[in-house]
Formats: C-alpha cells, sequence, structure tokens
C-alpha cells in the first residue's frame, strides 16, 4: 500500500498519515496473525471489533506459536512497549472482506499505561484497506506516550456486527534482529485415517452409557431430545468464526441431530451456555438460570466444560464436582459428558477432574488426549493438525481446533450407538471423591429470591448495564449475564449493603473491571471481615465469585457489604449470590 493519505486517531489527536513506500531494504520478520478470520462482535461501547490481547505472557506466546520465534532475546524484547519499539520497525497488515464495498477497517494499537493502565498508554486508530494489499505501519511516524508501560491490544474495528474478513499481522524488525523463515502448515487432513486415529484418542472413557444411550434411543423415537453446554470460553465459541455456528458446542450438536435425530434433526435442540473466563465455582451457581432456564428446560445430555477454567478453584474440585452431581440429581436423570479441553502449552486440569468422572462413571472425551502427542511431530512423523493451526491464540481454538473438539464428541456418540446399552444406570448416592457441599446451590439476585432474605441495599441501588456479553444457543447476538443486580456508584452514598440469610454456604458473585471507576469493596459475616472483593483481579468486564463462608449447618447470619475506606467514591457490583440451605 504506497502513498495514499487517511485520517489517524492518536488518543485525542488526529494525524495526517501517509503509509510508506514499499520498503527497500528486505527486513526480517514474523507473523502475529496468519490468515486468521476477525469477526466484528458487539461490544458494550463503541464499534464492532476483534481484540488480541498481548499483555502478560501473552505477545511473546504468540510469537512463539504462530511466527515460530525461538530466541530469547527476541522473546524478552517483547515483555515490555521500550523493548517492542527496539525490536519492531514497522507492523504489516493484511485484511480483505471479499467485499468489494466494505471500505475501511480501523487497526488499533494499545499501550496499557503505566499509572493507570488502559487510560494513560496510546491509543492508535489506523484505517485500513480491506482489498488484501499489505499495508505497513513505520513505528516512528507516531508520537508515543512516556507513560506506554506494555503492549496491551491490537483490535479491528468494523462498522457493523457480524462482518467477517481474514487478518494478517507481520512484524518488521530493525536490521540487528533475524529471525527464521516459518514453514507454512498443510491443510489439516480432515476425514484421513490419521485423522481419524487421532480423533479415537479423544475417547478417555465411554462410562456408563446408560443415560447416554437413552437420549439417543429418545432422539431416534422422533422424542424430543435436549443437549446443552455449559463452560467457559472455549463453549462460548472463542475462537470460532461466526462464534454462534462454528463452535465445537455447536458443531457436535449438529452431528448428533444428523446421526440421531428425525425429520431433518427437528426434534434434536440446543443450549450452549459458555461464559468466558469463570469457573465452574460459577456454573453451578448459573446453571438453573442458562441451562434449566428457571424450570422450562429439562436436558438429555449435558457437557460439561470446565477443565481450563477451573485453575481458580478455591474448592480444587469440589465445585466441580457438585456441579456435576446438580445435573445428575435431575429428576429426568440427563447423561453428563466430561469434556477435557487443553491450552496452547498442553496445560488442563483432567488429572484433578477425572476422578470424578471415573467415580460417577461418566463418558469422559479429552482433547488433550488427542491432539498434544501428535503436536510434537512433523508431518511425516504423523503430525495431523499443528498448534499454529489448532489454537486461535494462546487459549482458544481455531476453526478447525473447534471442528476438532466437535469431533471428539462425535466419536462419542457413535461408539455409544453401536455399543449395548448398560442395564443398570450409575449411582450418585455416595460418598464423593472430592466433595459435594454445593450440589443443591441456589441463585439469590434482585429477581430471585425464594428463601426471602431480608435484604437493605443501602446504597447499592443502582442495576449495572454495562456486563459481560455472551453469545448463548445459536444466537449471534450476545446476552448480558446477571443483569439483576446491585450496584454502588460514585455518587449513591456510603450505605452498606444489608442482607439477614438463613444458610450453610454462601458464594458472593461480583463484577471485574478494567476500569479506574471501580473500587474494592469489604464483606462482613456477623460483624467479621470475611473477604475483601477487588473487582481488579483480572481487569476486564466479567463475573467473579468468591466464598464468603462455608459451614455444616443451616443458620442466620448478618451479611454486610461495603465501600472499603477512600473507596467510598468508586463503583461496585454485587451481582448476585450463591447459597446453600
Amino acid at each position: 500500500m504506497t502513498g495514499k493519505s487517511r485520517l489517524i486517531e492518536n488518543g485525542d489527536t488526529k494525524v495526517d498519515f501517509k503509509a510508506p513506500k514499499d520498503p527497500v531494504v528486505k527486513r526480517d520478520s514474523f507473523f502475529v496473525m496468519l490468515e486468521k478470520v476477525i469477526e466484528a462482535s458487539p461490544r458494550n461501547e463503541g464499534k464492532p471489533s476483534q481484540e488480541v490481547y498481548l499483555d502478560g505472557e501473552r505477545l511473546k506466546s504468540i510469537a512463539r506459536l504462530v511466527g515460530g520465534v525461538s530466541d530469547e532475546e527476541i522473546l524478552t524484547l517483547l515483555d515490555d512497549c521500550k523493548g517492542f519499539r527496539k525490536l519492531v520497525h514497522s507492523i504489516g497488515l493484511v485484511i480483505k472482506t471479499g467485499n468489494e464495498n466494505t471500505g475501511w477497517i480501523n487497526f488499533v494499537v494499545h499501550n496499557y499505561g503505566k499509572r493507570s493502565k488502559y487510560e494513560t498508554g496510546t491509543l492508535l486508530r489506523i484505517p485500513c484497506p480491506t482489498d488484501g494489499t499489505e499495508m505497513q505501519v513505520e513505528l516512528e511516524d507516531f508520537e508515543w506516550s512516556q507513560d506506554d508501560d506494555v503492549p496491551g491490544k491490537f483490535a479491528f474495528e468494523f462498522d457493523q456486527p457480524g462482518g467477517l474478513a481474514t487478518a494478517t499481522i507481520k512484524f518488521y524488525l530493525h536490521d540487528d534482529y533475524k529471525v527464521p523463515e516459518i514453514t507454512l502448515d498443510p491443510p489439516v487432513p480432515f476425514g484421513s485415517e490419521g485423522y481419524q486415529a487421532m480423533i479415537r484418542k479423544s475417547l478417555l472413557s465411554k462410562g456408563n452409557n446408560h443415560r447416554l444411550k437413552a437420549a439417543i434411543e429418545k432422539a431416534e423415537r422422533g422424542e424430543d431430545v435436549t443437549i446443552a453446554y455449559i463452560g467457559g470460553s472455549i463453549t462460548q465459541g472463542a475462537g470460532a468464526k461466526p462464534i454462534h455456528t462454528h463452535s465445537y458446542a455447536y458443531q457436535s450438536y449438529l452431528r448428533f441431530r444428523e446421526m440421531f435425530g428425525k425429520d431433518n434433526g427437528k426434534n434434536v435442540h440446543f443450549i450452549k451456555a459458555g461464559v468466558g473466563g469463570t469457573p465452574s465455582e460459577l456454573g453451578m451457581i448459573r446453571y438453573e438460570r442458562d441451562i434449566l432456564r428457571d424450570g422450562e428446560v429439562a436436558p438429555d445430555i449435558v457437557i460439561v466444560e470446565f477443565a481450563v477454567n477451573d485453575a481458580g478453584d478455591e474448592t480444587e474440585g469440589i465445585c466441580y464436582e457438585s456441579l456435576c452431581l446438580k445435573i445428575l440429581s435431575s429428576e429426568n436423570k440427563p447423561a453428563v459428558i466430561l469434556l477435557f479441553s487443553v491450552f496452547e502449552n498442553d496445560w488442563n486440569l483432567q488429572d484433578r477432574l477425572s476422578p470424578v468422572g471415573a467415580h460417577y462413571e461418566l463418558p469422559m472425551v479429552s482433547v488433550k488426549e488427542a491432539v498434544v502427542e501428535q503436536f510434537r511431530l512433523t508431518r511425516e512423523e504423523g503430525n495431523i493438525i499443528t498448534k499454529r493451526q489448532f489454537f486461535y491464540d494462546i487459549y482458544h481454538p481455531t476453526n478447525d481446533g473447534h471442528t476438532v473438539m466437535g469431533d471428539c464428541l462425535a466419536y462419542l456418540f457413535s461408539e455409544t450407538k453401536k455399543s449395548s446399552k448398560d442395564r443398570v444406570d450409575i449411582e450418585i448416592d455416595k460418598t464423593p471423591v472430592i466433595g459435594n457441599g454445593y450440589k443443591d446451590v441456589q441463585l439469590l439476585d434482585r429477581k430471585d429470591n425464594t428463601i426471602n432474605a431480608r435484604i437493605n441495599i443501602g446504597s447499592f441501588r443502582e442495576t449495572d448495564v454495562d456486563l459481560q456479553m455472551v453469545e448463548m444457543d445459536a444466537n449471534p447476538f450476545v446476552t448480558p449475564q446477571f443483569p439483576n443486580n446491585w450496584m454502588h456508584t460514585a455518587v449513591s452514598g456510603n450505605e452498606s449493603f444489608k442482607m439477614t440469610i438463613n444458610s450453610k454456604s454462601l458464594i458472593l458473585v461480583f463484577k471485574d473491571s478494567g476500569s479506574s471507576e471501580f473500587g474494592t469493596a469489604e464483606i462482613y459475616v456477623d460483624g467479621k471481615l470475611k473477604i475483601t472483593a477487588d473487582p481488579h483481579e483480572v481487569n476486564w468486564t466479567h463475573c467473579n465469585a468468591g466464598i464468603v463462608y462455608q459451614e455444616n449447618v443451616c443458620r442466620e447470619h448478618q451479611v454486610e457489604i461495603k465501600m472499603a475506606s477512600n473507596h467510598e467514591d468508586k463503583c461496585f457490583t454485587i451481582l448476585g449470590f450463591g447459597y446453600t440451605l
């Protein structure tokens, strides 16, 4: 891209920028994105966009994964903005929509600041063509904030939600730095014998098939069958484009209805309730609302996917086992399938969580068992799909990765169909392998208070509408999480939220936020400080859960929530509570 003038926003300053001519010097370079599909997802504020987060170890991991960079000196320079500008001469961008009328897509560069993470670093918006020509952005053409700390994120901003494009980002390096060229991966051989062999490795256990066979037989008779999915961002569909039709959940649902449904599968129904960045501790609280739809739905099959989200589970598996038992105890006796997804670093919590499946004889599918071993092989040695092909980023699968996950579940369905039905159902009324203390947990919020807890909202009288938004079921649009909340604002006063409740345990669900307007709250029980809730633990808008108390008997407690000292003029949102009786 040469010579075209366009208006660039640098923070609050707009700069008339002229794209540089194609450089004479051939610079070493590496990919950060390589022909990845990007999607215009709706946002609470600003244009529909696709984000690529770079902070923490993410940019280094992306450089290793996508760019094939192994030089530790180069990787270390990616730790902060000073090193980044020392290393990177320019950023090459290629965006293609296949639509001549799309026009421009904004490429956003956001460096996080030292004084205020989201507010004091450099923010650039660079309009880019969408016809597949490369545009090179030289870093020296811009004025960078003295407060820049670390590269925070790239983003692509569209004019309308739902838009799709492919994007490539390449870092061109200063002359002193050299990297080897990568070899591009051949297409994934879907359907080949090698691929099928890889998929077969995912079947960790068929388990007792009594319930799953019953659901299959019910579908084959033409009766209504509902297959539901609960989990984190991978179940939400992160990395899949479009997210609502290419997620592993939707793909495996399609496979089930093709295999067993009647009249083109009209009798097979789909529920998806994946919420990014959340563990089973939150999943068990929202199960009735998000899966059972407050009693309107009785799923026949529930896939549980929290193997990469439960690292921070303060109960180390009790919440996970409690969720499984909550589902299994339903009157209609649904089948539960445990799905173990995996991160780019080959990590998951399968060793912690699979004993739950073994204890209750549940079918278990492990994506880790399928793909990790073959990641280490060359194509000649038997590699089927590379990490670059499987992962969209260091956490989430690409469309190809979601296809693999869907095929792993479909293989379980197929093998269960072939097997004889176990005559006796599983036994769930036995000593838990980790713990079942939250099996009967229920949600309490501004709308649902079935135990008539006595609440004085104090200065938490507003309702927060800037919430985590999630694509539920097969919907392309997003649904707010925990809309029936209580919010303290800077101008609402300083009265405590007070609740009198009879319960064995109590879990607080509160909003995490990247905004500096949010502050810390203190939670007291019977006059004693129990926990301090910091809405900046992760620093992006999502739902956090923390145990306030857990006891062996149900008794009355006085719960008080108030803003911490010097945070009285900040915001804090109580999204709800989980409780057991």
